[in-house]
């Protein structure tokens, strides 16, 4: 009798197991439909912002152009804007539009993160995490953003997928390419079989014989997809690595916290070979080194730029010094991102988040039931070490290597390891099935999920970017003849202008100039103003009855006030309008 209790129990999980797996399809398809109508929701609602404004207009260079451009003055490879640059031409650069192309990355993302957590420990496993990452508010934030993050995010996503699926093949300890030339062999030395001569009547017996491509195709043999899995693995591992690098700099610890892992594992199974063998499997040696060669070899052509960019940023950048605070609220930003709306300036950076209010605080009962399944994650994994020390190799490598970097210069910024809540939500979604009971299961998934839409209609609600369309609309009013726009930041003449030719109807044509630079001839984004430039500026009024100051970033540009000083020293202030992130001043001669 006991025995046959202990079988019905084994049957009701079976059952119960397959129910979810012939569920999670649809599930899925939900989710990522949910996932794309929050990230395309109100997509033109806020103008375009500084960073965004630049992306458009490094992607409407000429290719030539734009490298030349982006290894001058940016600090980013260039994968993104290749990708913007062609997506501008087919569907032109509207805020909506350019924004789309974060959107769909952003979306795709999301059956890649419920493929990395199925195939890492199981179906509930997946769904759950691929739950988080479509509701989350951080990352619905940037997929709403013409700029490279989601495209990081998918990149290293894909990435992810393909080193796990290595990671729990036997095949991985193979040659990599074996399957290739295996597959290539059977396809050019076996004919596919034939019919029997004698058999049923067929309809197809009467057509006429294939010819061309298609009796090209029906002369081979092609066999499953699942005969060179493991190589396409391996393929799309060196692939979207590379590509990981190419989108941004800061990912360069993307392939250190994979070598960390796989390396350490591979020492692991040498020192203990007579104890079980972890969850993980690592790859042969020797495929392993080739894959880095591979990855090491497709990066050469950006090494030069690279160190360049590098080298620009160690000099000067405009990201403060990490603090504790900054670090705890950047780590509560990929959970709610009410938490990162009210951050001071130094984690907001340049997004342009609202800071007024208190808004909507995450109650002490959801921080306490992330607290509780963060811990149900880690009991999760307690008997499969290898894939909680895989996720932390993931989360903490590039967690800490930014802020090891930023001890010599500061480039610890949340946005930049967007990539990193993947395996934070993969570990929250563990804590979700270690859950014995479906109905606390479903709550407390429910009770989660419902958190993260009311962050998101605070983001829909609140957040705005740099008002650069009431800023130009202001100056095209009233502009005359002659008159001069000053630019304190000087590339904030790229979202001015973009702006700026639409208000301007009477076609009336005004001088601008950049200060204490013209855009971009220091050969970096934000030159600051110091005594020194002075003279550069009063010589600039010359000929001038009108000059209007087009006045944002000074914080960073012009922190002691040089420019509004020296105008109002030599001429009157006659009108000055404040907007969000902007500010305009006009100036005329008495």
């Amino acid at each position: 009798m006991r025995l046959q209790h202990r079988n019905t129990g084994h049957e009701e999980k079976m059952d119960e197991k397959t129910e979810i797996e012939d569920f999670a399809p649809w599930f899925l398809i939900f989710i990522t439909l949910a996932g794309f109508l929050l990230r395309g929701f109100l997509l033109g609602k806020n103008g375009m912002w500084l960073d965004e404004a630049f992306s458009v207009w490094v992607a409407k260079h000429s290719i030539p152009d734009m490298l030349y451009w982006i290894v001058r003055i940016d600090q980013h490879p260039p994968l993104y804007y290749f990708l913007l640059h062609y997506w501008i031409k087919l569907n032109g650069d509207s805020p909506s539009a350019v924004r789309m192309l974060s959107v769909l990355f952003g979306t795709a993302t999301i059956p890649i993160v419920y493929l990395i957590g199925k195939r890492l420990s199981g179906v509930l496993v997946g769904m759950a995490a691929s739950a988080f990452f479509a509701l989350s508010p951080f990352n619905i934030l940037f997929a709403q953003d013409a700029r490279m993050y989601t495209l990081l995010a998918f990149n290293a996503s894909v990435a992810i997928y393909a080193l796990v699926s290595l990671l729990t093949d036997p095949r991985s300890a193979r040659s990599i390419g074996s399957q290739f030339r295996e597959y290539l062999h059977v396809w050019r030395t076996q004919k596919p079989i034939e019919p029997e001569s004698q058999g049923e009547f067929s309809y197809k017996d009467g057509l006429p014989k294939p010819t061309g491509l298609r009796a090209w195709i029906s002369r081979h043999r092609w066999l499953p997809i699942q005969t060179v899995e493991t190589d396409l693995a391996w393929v799309a591992f060196i692939v979207f690595s590379e590509a990981t690098i190419y989108t941004h700099n800061t990912a360069i610890l993307f392939p250190l916290a994979t070598n960390i892992f796989v390396l350490g594992l591979l020492l692991f199974q040498r020192t203990q070979k007579n104890k079980p063998a972890p969850t993980f499997q690592a790859p042969a040696l020797w495929n392993w080194v080739k894959s880095q060669i591979g990855i090491f070899i497709l990066w050469i052509p950006w090494m030069i730029p690279f160190y360049q960019q590098a080298s620009r940023v160690y000099q000067e950048f405009w990201i403060s010094s990490p603090t504790w605070n900054s670090v705890v609220q950047v780590l509560e930003s990929f959970l709610d991102e009410n938490i990162l709306r009210q951050a001071p300036p130094e984690v907001i950076g340049k997004a342009g988040l609202v800071v007024t209010g208190q808004g909507s605080q995450a109650t002490t009962i959801i921080w306490f039931l992330y607290a509780l399944v963060l811990c149900l994650g880690l009991v999760f994994f307690w008997k499969k070490f290898s894939q909680f020390l895989f996720l932390a190799a993931l989360f903490l490598v590039p967690f800490l290597g930014e802020l090891i970097i930023s001890i010599r210069r500061p480039i610890f910024l949340d946005r930049t390891l967007i990539w990193i809540t993947i395996p934070l939500f993969l570990l929250l979604a563990a804590g979700i099935a270690r859950l014995k009971f479906r109905i606390l299961i479903l709550v407390v998934l429910v009770t989660l999920s419902i958190n993260n839409l009311l962050s998101d209609s605070d983001y829909y609600r609140f957040y705005r970017t740099e008002d650069w369309i009431s800023a130009a609309r202001e100056v095209a009013a009233f502009d005359e003849k002659n008159d001069l726009v000053l630019f304190n930041a000087s590339w904030v003449q790229i979202p001015f202008d973009y702006y700026y030719g639409t208000f301007n109807l009477r076609l009336i044509k005004i001088d601008e100039h950049g200060v204490p630079a013209d855009m971009f001839d220091r050969g970096i984004l934000e030159p600051k103003m110091t005594d020194s430039d002075l003279p550069r500026l009063i010589s600039l009024l010359q000929g001038h009855k009108r000059v209007w100051l087009v006045y944002s970033h000074n914080s960073y540009t012009d922190p002691m006030g040089l420019i509004p000083q020296a105008l109002a020293n030599r001429m009157q202030l006659i009108k000055q309008d404040d907007y969000f992130g902007v500010q305009v001043q006009l100036f005329e001669t008495p």
